[in-house]
């Protein structure tokens, strides 16, 4: 998996993910996440390019969630790839994200 961070014009930190979000990376992923999620106070994850998502990566997501919570910092889920879309749906998971999930209408 490979990752860019950028800040955006509202002083988000913004951390591109793409490839795969699998168990087979997941302790790489997990790093750069939190050490993300410690540079930022509002923290966006750029999720259009991951290809794949497992539950090992689905994990990930809720454990940044709720470090961001315990942190009391931001955490914005933004332009979800069909295999996030899918994830998040299959585990009924959209309002524990709180982020806006655009799903398009031929679903």
């Amino acid at each position: 998996m490979n990752d860019k961070a950028t800040h955006t014009a509202t002083g988000a930190l913004r951390l591109i993910l793409d490839g795969a979000m699998t168990i087979y990376n997941a302790v790489e992923t997990k790093a750069r996440l939190l050490e993300a999620l410690e540079n930022a106070t509002i923290l966006e994850l750029d999720l259009s390019q991951v290809e794949e998502i497992d539950t090992a990566g689905f994990q990930l997501l809720i454990l940044t969630k709720r470090e961001s919570m315990k942190e009391n910092k931001i955490l914005r889920l933004v332009g979800h790839s069909p295999a996030v879309r899918e994830m998040i749906g299959f585990y009924n998971m959209d309002a524990y994200f709180g982020d806006p999930l655009v799903i398009p209408a031929d679903h």
